[in-house]
């Protein structure tokens, strides 16, 4: 209990040390890796959803997370039943890069990096150099990357399974951080999903943020998307529960982009290609690209909507709007 204690207070403090919050990034495309929790996509719809109801900035958002997927290129023996072992962003990342061709990359790594095993040097500077290969390659793609610490892995969800679990993913989080001294962007999700599980504990001890130990759900997406609109200094005060329940608001905007993002992003991957079994493949990505066009319009008029509702109009009578426009 004391390691934890000591692991979550050097996250506060390591979090916050040279971290200023900047404006939003110079970039179009902005490419998104990692492993299911990426792959999900909820937190990337959120954060899109709030920019698009927040700022006038549009940015093309391409989910490419893979579930079980590893930068460290380690997988434990019997992965997923023996049927595979776990992909490694090693063998597609060129690919990616390739048809994607971001301004951008943000990369949520470590969940199965370390392979559910306890701290070990080996592994760990597996996780490092895999950071390291995947920050390198960004630079020679002329790409900013950001990088995300590891999610919360909630021991109690799993019944004591892996009970070192956390504290490995939290080391891991704080090399992480540590990179900052040396120029990277890294924000933290692993010390504030931390600090709201427990705040959460402290009032319900069955409360969780992952069903599972592993996957967030809503509000544990939502607060990955806040930690991103903070870094890019567009905060938000409004919660989970109260976005969810806008509905002909903030939430039909956040269905509409949730769609373009799963049609985009199932059709990049597939275009990229990949070695994990299982994944429903995309459109042509000519067809995708087609039917993500005849969204725009719908996301631009329901983005306005949202903003009108936030800003007030400073002429009189009613307000509408015609594809898109105010």
């Amino acid at each position: 209990m004391k390691r934890i204690n000591a692991l979550l207070i050097a996250h506060i403090l390591l979090s916050t040390a040279l971290l200023k919050a900047g404006d939003l990034p110079d970039a179009k495309t902005v490419l998104f890796l990692g492993d299911s929790i990426t792959h999900s996509g909820q937190y990337i719809a959120f954060l899109e959803t709030m920019l698009l109801a927040e700022t006038d900035r549009r940015f093309q958002f391409l989910n490419l997370g893979l579930s079980s997927e590893t930068v460290s290129g380690l997988s434990e023996d019997g992965h997923a039943g023996g049927k595979f072992p776990r992909p490694d962003l090693h063998e597609r990342l060129d690919r990616v890069l390739a048809k994607t061709k971001p301004d951008l990359i943000l990369a949520c790594y470590g969940m199965n990096c370390g392979i559910y095993q306890p701290l070990d040097d080996g592994r760990f500077q597996k996780f490092k150099d895999g950071i390291q290969w995947l920050h390198d390659k960004a630079k020679t793609a002329a790409a900013d990357i950001i990088h995300l610490t590891p999610p919360t892995y909630d021991t109690q969800q799993r019944k004591g399974e892996a009970p070192y679990y956390n504290s490995v993913l939290a080391t891991y989080g704080l090399w992480l951080l540590s990179q900052r001294t040396n120029g990277w962007q890294v924000i933290d999700i692993h010390g504030p999903m931390d600090a709201l599980l427990s705040e959460m504990r402290g009032r319900d001890p069955a409360a969780f943020l992952a069903k599972d130990g592993v996957h967030p759900g809503a509000e544990g997406h939502w607060l990955m998307a806040q930690q991103i609109l903070r870094y890019w200094g567009v905060p938000s005060n409004q919660t989970v529960e109260s976005f969810i329940a806008q509905i002909g608001t903030l939430h039909d905007l956040y269905e509409l982009v949730s769609k373009r993002q799963r049609l985009l992003g199932a059709s990049y991957l597939a275009e990229a290609g990949h070695k994990r079994p299982g994944v429903a493949p995309g459109l042509p990505l000519a067809e995708a690209l087609r039917q993500a066009h005849e969204l725009d319009p719908q996301i631009g008029a329901a983005a306005a909507i949202v903003r009108m509702a936030v800003v007030p109009s400073p002429f009189s009578g009613t307000r509408s709007t015609w594809n898109g426009y105010d």
